[in-house]
């Protein structure tokens, strides 16, 4: 009985005996403005497995790990790159501190733990509300430089006429059931982001191009929808969405692609690292044109 107790507290100790072990949100000042970052750590048999989502792309796992007291040094990229970003960070308590290096270029990174966001299911939802008016850009505005802009309305949708702008929403949420309608033209690389921080992949590419964590329908990097819906271009994909706290339930023309899994963190391209906060709906259009969107409307829980 006693070393039964002995191995239980023992093994309770390793469990618990990195400070860097959690989920971790990061805000990242860059020349440009704030961008986000996340790190995913879990202790295994004394050391570290890291999971990294730069401020861009997706999510990836660091091999090369250097964990000396309370520094932690991750080596990012490839064995193969010439260069090869790092990542410097310290720990006290709960909030990271660092610098991220990649050849002359540094950025700091400020973290603290992710919040557990366990949001109890609403019992009812107010009436959908319209977000696009298919009048104007009323609701909306382009993030960043102005003339970088390319949404317009067209004959009732919203359209990207070229690369350029994403767009946002004036107001911000927090649990919610969003709909919308897309309708994507060959080669179509875009998505919608939720809160401004989990993006739901939008895209018309051969799916050989990349794995089912990145196609059409997915939260990018994180989870992959079930099945394998046909993806047609220049036809409208209906997304009905419900996100409360980090669950998210999708439906994609009435099939149900994602059931009620949980969003581990933030993907690329989030505005902020703050999850607890609302945030707004955005619509990527850096890497595409020709999007079109119609009939987006979102329904709040009834207080």
């Amino acid at each position: 009985m006693r070393r039964l107790a002995s191995l239980i507290v023992i093994a309770t100790a390793l469990q618990a005996a990195s400070p860097f072990a959690g989920k971790w949100n990061f805000n990242v000042s860059t020349p440009n403005g704030n961008r986000a970052s996340w790190l995913g750590i879990t202790e295994k048999a004394g050391t570290l497995e890291v999971w990294y989502q730069p401020t861009g792309g997706h999510v990836v796992r660091v091999e090369d790990v250097k964990l000396e007291g309370n520094s932690l040094k991750l080596l990012l990229g490839r064995p193969a790159d010439k260069v090869r970003p790092t990542l410097d960070l310290e720990i006290s308590g709960d909030k990271m501190t660092g610098t991220f290096k990649r050849g002359d270029m540094t950025q700091s990174y400020r973290g603290v733990r992710a919040p557990a966001l366990n949001h109890k299911v609403p019992k009812a939802w107010d009436k959908p509300e319209p977000l696009f008016n298919g009048k104007d850009l009323t609701g909306w505005e382009p993030i960043g430089k102005p003339e970088s802009n390319h949404w317009i309305v067209r004959d009732g949708y919203l359209v990207n006429e070229s690369k350029g702008a994403n767009l946002k929403s004036t107001r911000s949420f927090q649990d919610f059931k969003l709909h919308f309608e897309v309708n994507s033209p060959d080669q179509a690389n875009s998505g919608v982001y939720l809160r401004g921080r989990y993006e739901i992949q939008l895209e018309s590419a051969p799916q050989t191009q990349a794995p089912p964590e990145r196609r059409m329908g997915s939260i990018y990097g994180r989870i992959a929808p079930k099945g394998d819906l046909p993806r047609k271009t220049d036809v409208w994909d209906t997304f009905d969405i419900n996100l409360v706290g980090r669950t998210i339930t999708v439906v994609r023309n009435g099939v149900m692609t994602i059931d009620a899994q949980e969003i581990e963190g933030i993907t690329g391209g989030a505005l902020d690292a703050n999850e607890a906060e609302p945030g707004p709906f955005y619509i990527q259009g850096d890497h595409t044109g020709g999007l079109k969107f119609r009939n987006i409307t979102v329904a709040l829980p009834k207080r």
